[in-house]
């Protein structure tokens, strides 16, 4: 159960109002969105990811943006978030638990897995393969997004916002990260 409240569309006014209808109208109300539509700048905030998801897409491509989304979310042990990657990889034809990559997707997954276990420790040889992919101005749009798929990632589990309907058949394929047992 979310540690916050997550409101519904008769319980808001003003800016929250005027946001929930809009995400209303496309029916595109999610357990997260209800949970920031308890402040309309916090939810501005968020909502960015949409810009960032976008350009994303243009630069590496709709699989490859769903993969290392998938990377950092699965390696951030977000249970919500991960549940969202694994049903848009099932949905490219793909296994997410048997998941083979070429060398630009294994890049793409190393440094994802990379800066969410510490991303003061990136290595230059990470970004050494990445660019041969990628331009600088790229490889900011990828490193831009994965910031605001790990804030995204905390926000969920920090309040613990709870699986949306359409994600529980696959509540079971969600493994946490054993990558931070060890960690004091």
């Amino acid at each position: 159960m979310a540690r916050i409240k997550l409101v519904e569309q008769n319980e808001v006014s003003g800016a929250e109002k005027e946001r929930y209808d809009e995400l209303a109208g496309r029916n595109a109300v999610t357990n997260m969105k209800k949970g920031l539509l308890n402040d309309a700048a916090t939810y501005d905030a968020y909502m960015a990811w949409y810009t960032s998801w976008k350009r994303l897409v243009e630069v590496i491509g709709e699989k490859d943006s769903v993969l290392f989304a998938h990377a950092i979310s699965t390696t951030n042990s977000c249970q919500l978030c991960s549940l969202f990657f694994i049903s848009d990889v099932k949905g490219l034809g793909l296994d997410p638990h048997n998941l083979v990559y070429d060398e630009k997707e294994q890049a793409l997954v190393d440094l994802a897995q990379s800066i969410v276990k510490n991303p003061t420790a990136v290595s230059d040889e990470i970004f050494d393969r990445l660019r041969k992919f990628f331009n600088d101005t790229e490889l900011v749009v990828i490193v831009g997004f994965a910031g605001q798929m790990i804030a995204t990632n905390n926000f969920n589990s920090v309040f613990k916002i709870d699986v949306d309907q359409r994600l529980l058949p696959l509540l079971g394929e969600f493994k946490p990260a054993t990558w931070r047992e060890n960690i004091k």
